[in-house]
Parts: structure tokens; C-alpha cells; sequence
């Protein structure tokens, strides 16, 4: 259990002394003392009170040893993004930072994505990842880096790098988003998202290439979500060619010989 530990931590982050926090909780100073010791047992009436005042879910604040969060999680915690509050399964990312504690931007090329799919929450893989880091981006927020495969998202190229920003709120993706996501049978793509999370428990997955149907992924199937941010590549795009245009009448014709095919 990781009571006392935590809630020192997250009292210490706020620049709060022991006599603060008491009045704020309103008890007494050596009671607050004893639960940061771990001399005195908190019952569920106090559980709730450091719940409520941190937005901490009251399993985050037994379960998850918040010392080992990099800064950015903590910070998410902080402003009430606790995924435990919102109902969901609980997400601790597995990352790497620099020598002064900054989130590093990790890279998973493609031949990295199979080892991806089932290394994603292992610390030791992430750290063989290569990684750099970017001025532009806030330190706040947590970024990592794809490169991508195929053509369901042209007129981004295949071998593109896309870089998003990890999401650990999914309700609060907006239809029409970028997202890169990690799936239980496909790994990682890169897709439009149209949430239907109250709906259907789902998401709607789109390419910007017309030839490729959407389909639902389940909520149960996804393990992480990265909103696009931008992409990097070395391919530069053709002039006056209309992708769209062109991928629509490419299919079209697919249609016109399959219907020749059953007239057959």
C-alpha cells in the first residue's frame, strides 16, 4: 500500500505543510502525521477526504507508488485527469526521461511495431527505444513517435514519422481527431477517430484514403492513444494531383468489376 508515501508526495508538490493540510482537511496537525508515517490507519471517511481534495481516485492513492510517475503523469493527476475518477482502467505509461528529469520523445521504427504491441508497458523495452526530444513541444505533455506503413493514410506517405501526444482521457477525443493507436490484433495504426465511446463502447477508425472502409474498434481492444501532433518525411508530394479524386475512381472501377463478376 502506497498511502503515506503518496500523500506526502502530493502534499509536498502543492508546498503545503503538515499544519496546512490539517486545517485544510480539517483535523488535527499529529493525525495528519500519523497517516504520512504510517503510524495511524485512515478510514474510509479520511480516504475520501484526500480523494476529494487531491482528485485522486482512493485507488490510485493505495495502489500506484506516484514516486515512480514521471513529472508529466503527476501533472495529469493534478488537474484531474486520474483515469481511475473517470471511470476507466487504470494507464501507467511506460516512458524515459533525460538527466534533468524531461520527457524524452521515444521512436518505434517499423521494424520496432511487433515488439511494440507487446512491449509497450515494459519499461526495460521502452528504454532500448532510441529517442531525442524536440524544442517546439511543451514538457508538459508526453509525445512518442511512429513511423507509419502503408497508404490508408494518403497523402502522408508511407514511412512518414507521426508523433502524438499521449491521451489518457479517451472520452475526451473529438470526432474527426488523428490518433495513432495501439490494438490488441492490428498494433499500431494511424486512423481518423469518430468517438462512440457512450454509444457503443467503440471508436470509429477512417483513413484519408477512400479505398479503405471504416471499421469499429472496441474499447476493450485498444491499449494506448497517441493524438497527432505532426509528421515528419522525406517523401514530397506531387503537384496539382488530386489523391482523393483518384483513390474514389480506383474504386469505383473495383466496383464495376465485381459487379461484372457476379453478372458472370
Amino acid at each position: 500500500m502506497h498511502f503515506t508515501q503518496n500523500i506526502k508526495l502530493l502534499r509536498r508538490r502543492k508546498g503545503f505543510t503538515q499544519e496546512d493540510m490539517a486545517r485544510l482537511l480539517n483535523m488535527k496537525r499529529p493525525t495528519l502525521g500519523g497517516y504520512e508515517s504510517g503510524v495511524a490507519k485512515p478510514g474510509i471517511g479520511v480516504l475520501i477526504a484526500y480523494s476529494d481534495f487531491f482528485k485522486v481516485s482512493i485507488d490510485t492513492l493505495i495502489r500506484i507508488d506516484l514516486g515512480k510517475l514521471p513529472d508529466s503523469q503527476l501533472r495529469q493527476l493534478e488537474q484531474g485527469n486520474d483515469v481511475f475518477v473517470r471511470g476507466s482502467q487504470l494507464r501507467v505509461l511506460a516512458t524515459t526521461v533525460d538527466k534533468n528529469n524531461r520527457e524524452n520523445i521515444e521512436l518505434v521504427p517499423e521494424k520496432a511495431k511487433a515488439g511494440y504491441t507487446t512491449g509497450f508497458a515494459d519499461p526495460e523495452y521502452i528504454s532500448e527505444l532510441p529517442r531525442f526530444s524536440l524544442p517546439f513541444l511543451p514538457d508538459e505533455k508526453k509525445f512518442r513517435t511512429f513511423q507509419i506503413s502503408g497508404d490508408s493514410m494518403l497523402p502522408i506517405a508511407e514511412g512518414s514519422w507521426v508523433t502524438g501526444e499521449y491521451i489518457q482521457d479517451w472520452t475526451s477525443i473529438k470526432d474527426g481527431q488523428a490518433c495513432i493507436v495501439l490494438t490488441v490484433d492490428d498494433g499500431v495504426i494511424f486512423k481518423i477517430l469518430e468517438n462512440k465511446w457512450e454509444q457503443e463502447g467503440s471508436f470509429l477508425a477512417k483513413s484519408l484514403n477512400p479505398m479503405y472502409e471504416p471499421y469499429l474498434i472496441p474499447i476493450i481492444e485498444i491499449k494506448e492513444i497517441w493524438k497527432f501532433t505532426h509528421f515528419i518525411s522525406s517523401a514530397m508530394p506531387e503537384e496539382d494531383v488530386s489523391v482523393g479524386e483518384i483513390m474514389k475512381s480506383l474504386k469505383k472501377l473495383q466496383e464495376d468489376v465485381a459487379v461484372l463478376k457476379d453478372k458472370g
